[in-house]
């Protein structure tokens, strides 16, 4: 195997989507992931379809799409954790594991035995990671969670969408389940500062992560706006409420995003859309100005802008330094020169369809160089191995 983590076991008793995107981060990595998934029923994500893969003959598979995007280069084991067979090749694998991936409820398990307190007692130096909605403390602790509620209760939706009382205005999601996948992140990066502290002290730890807490995290720059300020933020649409020019442009055949992150890019913008005066005018001079003045500097931007195409603007914009981009819809993202140069997208052989595709890890390593041959597995498919190789061959798991 080749990745920086080729020497580490993870147990990823996860399931949807935020504990299994911190275990593909992991796998990606180049450790060996275990993914451990009912009995007869797997993850959920298998049936949140369609789209299902199709196999070799063209016939939709049992894989569905969401399944695909988050389990690749990981093993399947089918358990039954209801029944002592199972959990005790739970206790069996952590005992050989370094990073344990779970979101079952609060308490849930605990209760069979499986909780940090049992499992450390067989490994001490175990990383037991626990993803949940609203963490392991306070009022809400054993209440369920999902992505979509979680950005409403974090404040995220109050801050994306258009203004209230504009025609589409009102609170928007995100267009992915951003929540679950910034709390894999962080549970992937938690479980690696504790993997660092291990070498240190020898001991593991148990991670706490609450995907509200990371809502809440996410605010950022909105955050501290209302912090320092006093005013809550509101929706602005596309426009960004402390950086300007920053939104999204009619052009002549489209729209075009345009994000001018400063003084010195404004001036050679306002050259390229022939209004070069407007660096000097002390309206919109500074950022701060520009950001007061943004309802008559938006009149006369979005005049100069309607005179050139996408890609004309784009390609003046480029050669200034001023950073623009088209709108892509995702079929177009694949076909942009730079992602196809990045081999974002590679074929992945799969034992039902030949190969899947797969969108892989932005991580590039010169040293340790990650490789993608491990498609997302079929459930169970290497419940066999796995139990052997545990000296459980004749078990009923």
């Amino acid at each position: 195997m080749s990745g920086p983590l080729s020497h580490v076991r993870v147990l990823d008793l996860s399931r949807i989507m935020a504990g299994p995107w911190c275990g593909q981060i992991l796998a990606d990595l180049g450790a060996d992931v275990i993914k451990v998934e009912r009995l007869g029923a797997g993850d959920d994500t298998r049936r949140w379809g369609p789209p299902f893969l199709r196999d070799r003959d063209g016939n939709a598979t049992r894989e569905a799409g969401y399944y695909l995007s988050v389990n690749r280069g990981k093993r399947s084991v089918e358990l039954d954790l209801k029944s002592e067979e199972g959990r005790a090749a739970v206790r069996a694998l952590a005992a050989e594991s370094d990073i344990l991936l779970e979101n079952f409820k609060t308490g849930t398990l605990d209760r069979m035995g499986l909780g940090y307190d049992d499992l450390a007692k067989v490994n001490p130096r175990l990383i037991y990671c626990s993803v949940t909605g609203f963490g392991l403390t306070g009022p809400q602790a054993g209440d369920a969670a999902y992505d979509f509620m979680i950005q409403g209760m974090g404040g995220l939706m109050s801050v994306t969408g258009g203004p209230d009382g504009e025609p589409g205005g009102g609170p928007q999601k995100v267009g992915v389940p951003i929540i679950d996948i910034m709390t894999g992140m962080y549970t992937a990066i938690g479980a690696l500062a504790a993997l660092a502290n291990r070498d240190q002290t020898g001991k593991g730890d148990h991670i706490d992560l609450a995907m509200l807490d990371v809502s809440v995290a996410m605010l950022a720059n909105q955050a501290m706006n209302y912090l320092v300020s006093g005013q809550k933020p509101v929706r602005r649409g596309n426009r960004h409420p402390n950086i300007q020019p920053q939104n999204v442009y009619p052009v002549a055949d489209g729209y075009i995003v345009l994000a001018v992150g400063n003084d010195g890019q404004f001036r050679k913008f306002c050259e390229v859309i022939g209004l070069p005066a407007l660096a000097d005018d002390p309206a919109y001079a500074t950022n701060a100005a520009r950001v007061e003045n943004l309802d008559a500097l938006d009149t006369l931007l979005i005049e100069a802008l309607a005179a050139r195409t996408i890609a004309e603007w784009c390609e003046a914009f480029a050669a200034a330094g001023v950073p623009s981009g088209p709108i892509n819809t995702v079929d177009r993202v694949f076909e942009e020169p730079q992602v196809q140069h990045r081999r974002m997208l590679r074929d992945i052989p799969h034992p039902l369809s030949g190969t899947v595709k797969q969108v892989v890890s932005p991580l590039n390593f010169r040293n340790a160089p990650l490789s993608f041959d491990k498609a997302p597995p079929l459930l169970g498919q290497h419940t066999q191995e796995v139990l052997e190789a545990l000296g459980l061959g004749e078990m009923q798991a």
